[in-house]
C-alpha cells in the first residue's frame, strides 16, 4: 500500500489573525507577526492516526520536516522522504512532492492545506492518482476535502481496504485572496480531482443557498436587533448572512471579518482572536453566527477568529446560530459541523441547538463537534 503524504505547513495560518489567507510571502510573514501558530499539522496527524490500523503494511512517500516527515514519524510510522531537507517550504515545493508522488506510483495522495494547496497539487498531477484532502486552510471551497480531518483518514483507510471502491472527479476552486479580503468573492473553476467515492465523509463545494432569502434574512436581522442587550458585546460573524444585521443597524459591514458591537454602535471591525479576547475580557458578549451552505461548518471556516478561547469566554449558552431554511435544506440532513482545533471545545457542541431561520420561527438542529 502507497500512500503520498503532503502538509502544507502554514496553511490556515492567517485565519485567526483575521488574515483570510496565507498565499504569499508577506501575507505570511504578517500572520507571524501577529502571533499565528502552524495548525496543519496537528490536523495531518490526526488523518494519520485513522491509518494506524495498517501501518505495518503501509508505505509512506512524503517531504522532509513539517511537510509530511515530522508528522508521520511522531505516530511512529516509517516514511520514505522524497526531497533534501530544507528550512521552507512553497507552493512549488508541494507541486513537486506531487509529481516525485506520481512517479513513485502511489496509490493515493493524502494532503492538508487549503485551496491553494489543492490547486498546487491538481497542477501537478490532474487526475492521474485520486487524492482527498484534509481541511486546515482558510479557504474550503474545494470538493477535494473530507468534512473534518479523522475522516480523510477514514476514507484513505477504506480506500486500501476496498479495492472495487470507485472514485469521482470533483471540483477544485479557488478565490482570489487580495479581493476576499475586500470583501469580494469571486470562486473560479481551475480544474478536477478524482477522490474516493464516499460521500458520507466528503464535503460538498461551497454552496451560498437556494433560491431567494432576501426577506428571510431581513426578518433575522430585525430578530437579532430587537434582541440585542443594553452594555453587551455582540462578536458579529462573517457571511452574507449576517451583513443584514448591520445593515439594519446603520453600521459598516466587514463581509469576510468579524466586527464588534456594543449598544447598537460599532465597537471593532475586522478584528483578529487577540483583539476579540481584549475586548470582551471582563465583559458580557454574544456571538451571532451563520451556517456555511452545503457544508455546515458554523465554527472553523472562515471565522476562525472566533477561536475556542473565544468561545470557551463567551459560553455557549450566548451564542446565537442565524441560517434561512434553503441554507438548512442544502445540507440534506447532515448536521452542523464545528471544528476549532480544540477537541474539548467541539464536543461541548454535541447535541442539538436552536437556529434562527426567521423573525418568528425557530428549528432544532443535530451539531456535531469534529
Amino acid at each position: 500500500m502507497k500512500l503520498g503524504f503532503i502538509v502544507n505547513p502554514i496553511a490556515g495560518m492567517g485565519g485567526r489573525v483575521g488574515l483570510k489567507g496565507t498565499d504569499g510571502k508577506e501575507v505570511l510573514e504578517k500572520a507571524r507577526s501577529l502571533g499565528a501558530i502552524p495548525e496543519s499539522p496537528d490536523k495531518a496527524k490526526k488523518a494519520l492516526e485513522s491509518l494506524l490500523p495498517i501501518k505495518d503494511k503501509l508505505q509512506i512517500f512524503t517531504y522532509s520536516g513539517s511537510m509530511g516527515e515530522d508528522e508521520a514519524i511522531q505516530l511512529g510510522f516509517e516514511a520514505v522522504v522524497l526531497n533534501e531537507e530544507k528550512d521552507s517550504f512553497g507552493p512549488e515545493d508541494t507541486e513537486e512532492a506531487a509529481k516525485k508522488m506520481l512517479d513513485e506510483n502511489v496509490d493515493i495522495i493524502l494532503f492538508a492545506g487549503g485551496d491553494g494547496t489543492a490547486r498546487n497539487i491538481y497542477n501537478a498531477i490532474g487526475t492521474q492518482v485520486p487524492v482527498i484532502g484534509i481541511p486546515a486552510g482558510v479557504k474550503i471551497h474545494s470538493a477535494v476535502y473530507a468534512s473534518h480531518p479523522r475522516a480523510a483518514g477514514e476514507i484513505v483507510l477504506k480506500y486500501f481496504q476496498n479495492e472495487d471502491m470507485k472514485t469521482k472527479e470533483v471540483e477544485v476552486m479557488d478565490i482570489d485572496e487580495e479581493a476576499f479580503r475586500e470583501g469580494v468573492v469571486t470562486a473560479r473553476l481551475y480544474g478536477y480531482m478524482r477522490i474516493p467515492l464516499e460521500p458520507e465523509l466528503v464535503q460538498t463545494s461551497k454552496s451560498s443557498g437556494i433560491g431567494s432569502e432576501e426577506d428571510a434574512l431581513e426578518g433575522v436581522a430585525e430578530k437579532i436587533v430587537d434582541e440585542m442587550e443594553p452594555d453587551v458585546f455582540y462578536i458579529i460573524g462573517s457571511g452574507t448572512s449576517t451583513r443584514p444585521i448591520m445593515e439594519r443597524l446603520g453600521l459598516p459591514n466587514t463581509l469576510l471579518g468579524i466586527d464588534i458591537v456594543k449598544n447598537k454602535e460599532l465597537i471593532a471591525s475586522d478584528v483578529n482572536e487577540k483583539e476579540i479576547l481584549d475586548i470582551i475580557d471582563g465583559n458580557r458578549a454574544k456571538i451571532i453566527v451563520t451556517v456555511i451552505g452545503g457544508q455546515g461548518y458554523i465554527f472553523g471556516r472562515g471565522n476562525q477568529q472566533i477561536s475556542a478561547e473565544v468561545i470557551k469566554k463567551v459560553g455557549k449558552e450566548n451564542i446565537r446560530i442565524i441560517a434561512t431554511k434553503n441554507k438548512l435544506m442544502s445540507l440534506k440532513g447532515r448536521p452542523l459541523l464545528v471544528d476549532t482545533g480544540n477537541e474539548e471545545v467541539n464536543k461541548m457542541f454535541n447535541g442539538y441547538m436552536k437556529v434562527l431561520i426567521s423573525h418568528y420561527m425557530e428549528t432544532v438542529e443535530r451539531v456535531e463537534g469534529l
